[in-house]
C-alpha cells in the first residue's frame, strides 16, 4: 500500500482514519477537503481541480481522502489500494452534527482556511441519501475501475481498529526485517 484513496459518505471518519493510517505506515496524508475548498466554502472550476488532482497523483506515495466523483476516475487509475468507510448513516450523521458543535467557532485541522464548520441541512441530507444514492454508484465505480486494485471495505469501529492495528503491526515488521538485514550486511 503506497497510493491509497479513502472514500466513505460524509462524516464516516475519512480524515481521522487518513490520519492515523498515515502515522501507522509513514505516509503522507492529502486531504482533498483541505485543497478543494476557497475561503467561505467557495468551489473551484473544475478543470482547474481536475489539474490539481493529476498533480497531487504524480506523488510516490499518499493517502487520499475524500469523495469528489468529478475526479475519482484518475484517482482510482494512480492509486494501489480504496479503503471504503461504509459507515452506517446514523453514525455520519451523529459525527457531523457533533463536528458542527465542536467545531463552530472554528475550521478543522483537515479543512481549507475559512471554511469554518456549520450546520447544514443540504449536507445532512446528503449524508440521510448517500446509501442509496451514492454507495450503489461507488460500488458500481470499485467493480469497473479497480479490478487490478486491493479494496478494501470497513464498516465498523472494530474493523476499522483492526485495520489499523495490522497496518502497524506490518510497518513495524517491515522495520525489523530492514533492521536485521543492514545487522548481518554490516558483518
Amino acid at each position: 500500500m503506497k497510493k491509497i484513496l479513502v472514500i466513505g459518505s460524509g462524516g464516516a471518519g475519512k480524515s481521522t482514519f487518513s490520519k492515523r493510517l498515515g502515522d501507522a505506515l509513514g505516509l503522507e496524508v492529502i486531504h482533498l477537503d483541505r485543497l478543494y475548498w476557497k475561503p467561505g466554502w467557495v468551489e473551484p472550476p473544475k478543470p482547474e481541480w481536475r489539474a490539481r488532482v493529476e498533480e497531487l497523483l504524480r506523488g510516490d506515495s499518499w493517502i487520499m481522502d475524500g469523495n469528489y466523483s468529478g475526479t475519482l476516475d484518475i484517482r482510482l487509475g494512480a492509486c494501489d489500494t480504496v479503503i471504503f468507510l461504509d459507515v452506517p448513516r446514523a453514525v455520519c450523521l451523529w459525527r457531523v452534527l457533533k463536528r458542527a458543535a465542536v467545531y463552530r467557532s472554528g475550521g478543522r485541522a483537515d479543512m481549507a482556511e475559512g471554511c469554518d464548520e456549520h450546520f447544514n441541512p443540504e449536507f445532512m441530507r446528503w449524508i440521510w441519501n448517500y446509501p442509496k444514492r451514492s454507495r450503489a454508484k461507488i460500488f458500481r465505480l470499485l467493480g469497473a475501475g479497480a479490478r487490478d486494485k486491493t479494496v478494501v471495505l470497513l464498516r465498523t469501529r472494530a474493523e476499522i481498529e483492526s485495520f489499523l492495528a495490522a497496518a502497524r503491526a506490518a510497518r513495524e515488521a517491515s522495520a525489523a526485517r530492514a533492521r536485521q538485514l543492514s545487522r548481518t550486511s554490516g558483518d
